[in-house]
């Protein structure tokens, strides 16, 4: 049966760790972002110490991380502050077991904590099922946009 019919509350969300890099990179790959271990642990980093930004990791009783969370306050002069959920991944032989909502639970925590009113995140218009894991925690679609970028 494997994880899926294990409680969620068997998984234990706390702050990552250098040392959970490796998985990190793995689960950013799963998410369309594939990454090294080695630029993992550049950005936690450059990261670490920033109180603006946190990053989570679901661990399960195994001591294997599972799934992770990235979220920062964002200040923009058009608005208030606000918490961004930068990125959230679960492996894919552990979704649908309550992990997403307990690292969503959390960020949403760390946000309160820290002051903001508002959580924002964005989502690839091909994930129809992290847009519906979203509408059901209470998360409103407020637009569409186009992303742009430009390699400098």
């Amino acid at each position: 049966m494997g994880f899926r019919s294990t409680p969620a509350a068997r998984a234990k969300i706390r702050p990552a760790r250098k040392r959970d890099a490796e998985r990190i990179a793995l689960l950013a790959g799963q998410l369309g972002y594939p990454s090294s271990t080695a630029r993992v642990l550049q950005r936690l980093d450059r990261i670490k110490g920033n109180n603006q930004h946190a990053v989570f990791v679901a661990e399960s009783k195994d001591g294997r991380v599972v799934g992770w969370l990235h979220v920062f306050v964002g200040h923009l002069v058009e608005s208030d502050p606000y918490a961004e959920i930068g990125g959230l991944v679960v492996d894919e032989l552990h979704r649908s077991a309550g992990i997403g909502r307990l690292l969503l639970q959390r960020a949403e925590a760390w946000a309160h904590a820290k002051g903001c009113q508002t959580v924002r995140l964005r989502s690839n218009i091909i994930r129809k099922e992290a847009h519906e894991f979203y509408l059901k925690r209470g998360y409103n679609l407020t637009k569409t946009q186009h992303a742009f970028a430009k390699t400098l």
